[in-house]
């Protein structure tokens, strides 16, 4: 039997006093110190067991007894403000292993904040181990004990009072109130009170640690707070650290963020500029308004002017030439002297013309010589492919390196290191019904998912554990998740973060199995932890009938809301799948540990592929997954590349080959212009890439995907320009081959050299803007715009006809259809990322552009397009002067 004791013990009796004396004698004692025993305990050692391991500890009423060496190193380490003189206690050493093991899970909250943990060691130091126990503690219970060793009699102390000051409750949670739990950065007395961060304060949290309903106290301990005396007890008030304080030399004061204090006051935002306002408007909308009726206005007024212009002093082309009326568009005098800029675009004309004719002509001559030298310069570009970097990684695909998301990025990882590696299942009971659990005594029946069944959570837990066990190797080393994994109260607590509901049974099968009950009902299983865990995922005991922490094996809580899906508002027990999530750590400039990561993710993702269970549906991803899926993609594309090169070299024939008969296929076919224009357009990719490689910069799959659909259609279009052109041109009377081959460039090269250099242009501003788009339709209409400017027809009508004639089927057969079949096939590629962003834009532009170029343009051109170049007229008449040329161009 208990006995209780209702008064401290060294308070006397005021027998054959009256009630009223008592009380007025009582109350006046209350205010006065009480008798002081220094060296007094009220307990020492350990007697008899509470629950579980937890023990209590043996009344003793004396004088602190001295404490064997083999213990100084504990007082040390624990309570080093007790490690005085002979080092006399009232406790024994395994009191002090006891008061280190109980300290462990606050240790992993609040070691973060050293003062913090400076002031809460202090609390429990002097109750376990002060040699005046008796000024602030008060034994209230106790039962009879003996010792199974030595058979004595000794007393279990199973409650007690401890008298604390209110100013040292107060400071010590002052000093902790911001800590923040390092697993899941909430804040650290939410874990350690009971209750929401917000409703805790220095009491409750106090009243709660010394309460045995959290699961981990051996008996209550009932906390008195006051700053005097109360019925003869002086209550512990002992100094205490702030948070912004240091502890001793060694140690800091806490983080600004464990630390309001330290951070001081917040720099407040500066205030928003005050809105630019005209006319009540935003500026910026009423400039651009402005600017943009002006330019209408000027534009359709300049269109007027012209046609008003041109109706007064023209004639239509289709008038027949009258001498009385104003003279017609039609008229062929090339009255007055050519302007200076028309001698400056004629002398640049010519100056291509001159040099490309001389070149052509150099390389009939000296064929073997110039493919020689080309091969020379290929191979030297294409050694740099042995310095070649490929990157697969999503970050340097789809983000550059000088935008702002990714500095900062950078400065993160550097600083602070990179955001850990995330593996993660996702797992279904497709064949498995939901059951309803019905609450003892009462209560509604509550649905669970099929995944939260008793046998499948058992399944799901075996597969947990054989992820944990997967090995992989990695140099000769050995690499298991334990050795990857986030560890975040590391050295304190080992165990690998994993968010699970398994976690709310502490990964353990028994856990889960845990019930308590008759033979007749069960009070309290998995199901009614399971609920409580899910609205108090940091308790340290579900205050059911178990009495089990929902607080996960590596020290922080699980939140509902990351391990299951497929709830309906916050009934998590509804809940149709699971989500494990493996966090691993991460590494900035270490290739040696990322690797290792890499290795096992390796392993786990062959592990989840073959793993078996025909109740089970597993989902899974790995950090490593987005570039395995790239690579993937790319190297299941490779058919995609071979096919679109034979499909473009079988165009090549048919468009460019005049078959005359089966005897002369293989000649007219023209297979070996198509085999060639393949190869230097193959080469060109190659000795780009070389070329970046020896500079060190990094090529990614867009690349080797991309880029040769791309030069295909580029490379492949001033093919056709070129046999084409020189398929309708007839050698000149004398003649030679490489002079007809010279004037064939002359003509056609200065077109194809500006449309490429806009090309290039274009895609140089692409680094700047996002100009893509132009470098692929610029081509569409820079080789009509320019046999326009060149044409020396008399009218614009006549001009855009000469200039659709003389370039539109090299438009349409090699530019419009070589970069349509170089691009269509993309629509085959088992990539997604090619089929959206490459195939769709560019087969848009592909028909846009040839659209603008075949049809809008020349139109366009017939109204408005430039003048002719009377420099030009007069520089072709020359040249052509009595030849058949003269009478196609001029009549």
């Amino acid at each position: 039997m208990a006995r209780q004791r209702e008064q401290p013990r060294r308070r006397g009796s005021f027998g054959g006093l009256s009630l009223a004396f008592a009380f007025a004698a009582a109350s006046f004692l209350a205010l006065l110190p009480g008798p002081v025993f220094s060296d007094s305990c009220i307990w020492y050692g350990e007697c008899g067991t509470a629950s579980g391991d937890k023990r209590y500890n043996c009344e003793y009423n004396g004088p602190a007894l001295p404490l064997p060496k083999d213990g100084y190193d504990l007082v040390q380490e624990l309570c080093p403000g007790l490690f005085f003189e002979n080092v006399s206690l009232c406790c024994d050493v395994q009191q002090l292993h006891t008061l280190k093991n109980n300290m462990e899970l606050p240790l992993q909250f609040l070691s973060r904040c050293p003062s913090c943990f400076y002031n809460l060691m202090n609390l429990f130091c002097e109750l376990t181990c002060s040699p005046h126990q008796s000024e602030f503690l008060n034994v209230t219970q106790t039962i009879p004990y003996v010792d199974p060793v030595t058979e004595k009699n000794k007393t279990s102390i199973t409650e007690l009072q401890y008298y604390i000051g209110e100013t040292f409750s107060n400071a010590m949670y002052n000093a902790c109130k911001d800590v923040e739990a390092p697993s899941s950065n909430v804040k650290a007395l939410g874990l350690l009170c009971g209750k929401d961060p917000k409703e805790c304060n220095a009491t409750n949290w106090i009243q709660y640690m010394f309460s045995k309903d959290n699961g981990q106290t051996p008996f209550n301990m009932i906390p008195i707070f006051s700053d005097v005396p109360v019925h003869g007890m002086i209550p512990m008030n002992n100094a205490t650290k702030g948070c912004n304080e240091s502890v001793d030399d060694v140690t800091g004061p806490c983080s600004c963020q464990d630390c309001s204090i330290v951070c001081g006051p917040k720099p407040q935002p500066p205030p928003p500029p005050a809105p630019w306002l005209l006319l009540g408007l935003d500026a910026m909308y009423v400039i651009m308004w402005i600017s943009y009726t002006g330019f209408l206005l000027v534009f359709f007024g300049a269109v007027f002017g012209v046609w008003c212009y041109r109706k007064r002093h023209f004639v239509s082309e289709y008038t027949p030439i009258d001498s009385n009326i104003a003279y017609s568009v039609n008229s062929r005098q090339n009255t007055g002297e050519a302007t200076w800029c028309e001698r400056l675009g004629e002398k640049f004309e010519n100056g291509l013309r001159v040099t490309f004719t001389s070149w052509g002509a150099f390389c009939v001559r000296n064929p073997r010589p110039v493919i020689l030298f080309s091969l020379v310069v290929i191979v030297m570009c294409c050694s740099g492919l042995m310095f070649m970097r490929l990157t697969t990684n999503p970050i340097d695909l789809w983000s550059s390196p000088s935008s702002q998301a990714r500095k900062e990025k950078e400065y993160f990882d550097a600083h602070f290191g990179p955001f850990f590696r995330v593996e993660q299942l996702i797992i279904q009971a497709p064949h498995t019904k939901p059951e309803i659990y019905s609450p003892y005594p009462s209560g509604d029946d509550v649905p669970f998912g099929p995944p939260l069944t008793k046998d499948i959570l058992h399944q799901v837990l075996d597969l947990q554990n054989a992820v944990e066990n997967i090995i992989a190797y990695y140099n000769n080393d050995t690499i298991m998740l334990k050795d990857i994994c986030l560890v975040p109260l590391s050295p304190y607590n080992n165990n690998c973060t994993i968010l699970s509901v398994l976690n709310y049974f502490q990964n353990s099968h028994s856990v889960l199995d845990h019930s308590v009950g008759d033979e007749f009902y069960v009070f309290a299983d998995y199901h009614s932890h399971f609920l409580y865990c899910v609205r108090a995922p940091a308790s340290l005991n579900d205050t059911t009938l178990l009495h089990d922490p929902c607080l996960g094996t590596f020290g922080g809580p699980i939140f509902p809301w990351l391990v299951m899906g497929g709830y309906d508002d916050e009934n998590y027990n509804n809940a149709t799948a699971l989500v494990i999530t493996f966090p691993v750590q991460n590494y900035y400039n270490d290739t040696d540990k990322l690797m290792k990561a890499l290795a096992w993710e390796k392993e786990f993702i062959n592990f989840v592929k073959n793993y078996s269970n025909p109740n089970l549906t597993i989902s899974f991803t790995a950090e490593r997954s987005v570039e395995d899926e790239i690579n993937r993609e790319s190297n299941s594309d490779a058919s995609t590349v071979v096919i679109s090169y034979i499909v473009m070299f079988v165009y090549i024939s048919i468009a460019l080959g005049h078959i005359k008969s089966a005897a002369r296929f293989l000649v007219d076919s023209k297979i070996s212009l198509g085999i060639a224009g393949i190869l230097i357009v193959l080469s060109s990719v190659a000795c780009s890439v070389g070329i970046f490689s020896y500079f060190g910069v990094p090529i990614t799959l867009i690349v080797i995907e991309v880029i040769p659909f791309l030069v295909l259609a580029v490379g492949v279009d001033n093919i056709f320009i070129i046999v084409q052109t020189y398929q309708r041109d007839e050698r000149l009377q004398g003649e030679t081959l490489d002079k007809q081959i010279g004037r064939i460039l002359g003509d056609v090269a200065p077109s194809m050299f500006l449309s490429s250099f806009s090309e290039t242009v274009a895609f140089s501003l692409a680094m700047l803007f996002s100009f893509q788009s132009c470098g692929i339709a610029v081509e569409f209409c820079s080789h009509v715009v320019r046999a326009f400017t060149i044409s020396t027809k008399g009218s614009r009508t006549e001009r855009a006809q000469d200039a659709l004639s003389h370039m539109g089927s090299s438009v349409f057969s090699g530019i419009t259809l070589t970069k349509f079949g170089g691009i269509v096939v993309l629509a085959f590629s088992k990539s997604q990322i090619f089929q959206i962003f490459y195939f769709r834009m560019y087969l848009a532009m592909v028909l846009l552009g040839a659209t603008h170029g075949l049809i809008f343009l020349p139109v366009l051109l017939s109204y408005i397009g430039p003048s002719v170049n009377k420099a030009k007229v007069r520089a072709a008449q020359e040249r052509n002067k009595g030849t058949e040329r003269e009478k196609l161009l001029f009549f």
